[in-house]
């Protein structure tokens, strides 16, 4: 893998560096990841790998960024050319789920640095990232209301937020359990749940 990584472009090489720090995550405490640990699961001394970043944090910048812009290409993808806004908000459900399910170290990634005092520019963008993944279930709730599947009355902040919350505690329950995977299996059970708290009584 070393003689790979050495010869590739540098935004590749960068590509791999963040996909070595999810894998990681995954394995271990993301807070306990060091420079060194990332150089040698890609095979590369600490000084090959501060040619592309220049500390830790820019690392973490980097898995962030790729983690929301991965994230929100499976939530667009998953609503477009769905009519249905309900189907729309369960293909969602199941996108995300799929993510974290495919990448199990990016929540523990996520949850550790929303804790970490101060502000940071990876948790700006974990901040950012449930902003905008806000506004397009927003946007979907508005017009379930709009075409009478979801309830007119539903409050489409409060529906978002349970959207969102939702995931996190499957995905929290999973990582308690040590089996990331039980996240597709409760799914589709949960997501029923929450489809019967917001679909319209008409």
């Amino acid at each position: 893998m070393a003689t790979r990584v050495r010869n590739l472009p540098a935004d590749e090489r960068r590509a791999v560096t963040v996909e070595a720090v999810v894998e990681l995550a995954a394995e271990q405490n993301p807070n306990d990841i060091t420079t060194a640990a990332i150089a040698k699961r890609m095979g590369l001394t600490q000084g090959a790998l501060f040619r592309h970043f220049p500390s830790k944090d820019a690392i973490l910048q980097a898995v962030m960024t790729w983690v929301a812009e991965r994230l929100l290409a499976r939530v667009d993808k998953a609503i477009q050319g769905v009519m249905s806004p309900l189907a729309a908000l369960e293909a969602v459900f199941v996108a995300h789920v799929d993510f974290v399910a495919d990448h199990p170290g990016v929540p523990r990634m996520m949850f550790g640095e929303l804790q970490r005092p101060g502000e940071t520019a990876p948790k700006r963008i974990v901040q950012t990232l449930v902003r905008r993944y806000g506004e397009r279930l927003h946007r979907v709730i508005e017009n379930g209301k709009t075409r009478g599947e979801l309830d007119g009355a539903l409050d489409t902040e409060a529906a978002a937020i349970l959207f969102i919350g939702t995931i996190q505690g499957l995905v929290m329950q999973a990582l308690l359990a040590g089996d990331v995977g039980s996240i597709r299996r409760d799914a589709p059970r949960v997501f029923a749940i929450y489809r019967r708290g917001i679909g319209s009584s008409l």
